[in-house]
């Protein structure tokens, strides 16, 4: 061990290697942890747009494409660009998107009336 970084030190040439991992499926967040033990960096499509953390804050954001693919040897730090897409529902508890209600005349009261009130609303009684 080296420095207590938790590095085994090996050959000039292990040294500067990195493998990459796989990380389509994971959150960004462990991609990103997934990357620092690999010793590789990862990144957005966009380098010089927005950091990572930014681009994926709120949320949780799923990687589903990366380049390049896992088991890529690179060097040391090397950037590995990810693709990712917000993880809808699953993490939080209930569905908070709004329902659309039903349109046209009557339609929330075909709902909620029973088949007697409906006879009774057209003058057919029994």
């Amino acid at each position: 061990m080296v420095g207590g970084g938790g590095m085994e030190r090996g050959g000039e040439g292990e040294r500067r290697q990195a493998v990459v991992p796989m990380l389509v499926g994971l959150s960004v967040r462990e991609a990103r942890d997934a990357g620092n033990q690999a010793g590789v960096v990862i990144v957005s499509a966009d380098v010089d747009g927005p950091p990572l953390g930014a681009l994926t804050w709120p949320g949780v954001w799923i990687v589903t494409t990366q380049r390049p693919v896992p088991g890529t040897q690179v060097s040391r730090w090397e950037n590995v660009v990810i693709e990712f897409e917000e993880l809808r529902g699953g993490e939080h508890a209930g569905d908070r998107e709004p329902r659309i209600p039903p349109t046209g005349p009557g339609a929330l009261a075909a709902e909620i009336e029973s088949p007697d009130d409906r006879s009774q609303r057209n003058g057919l009684s029994q």
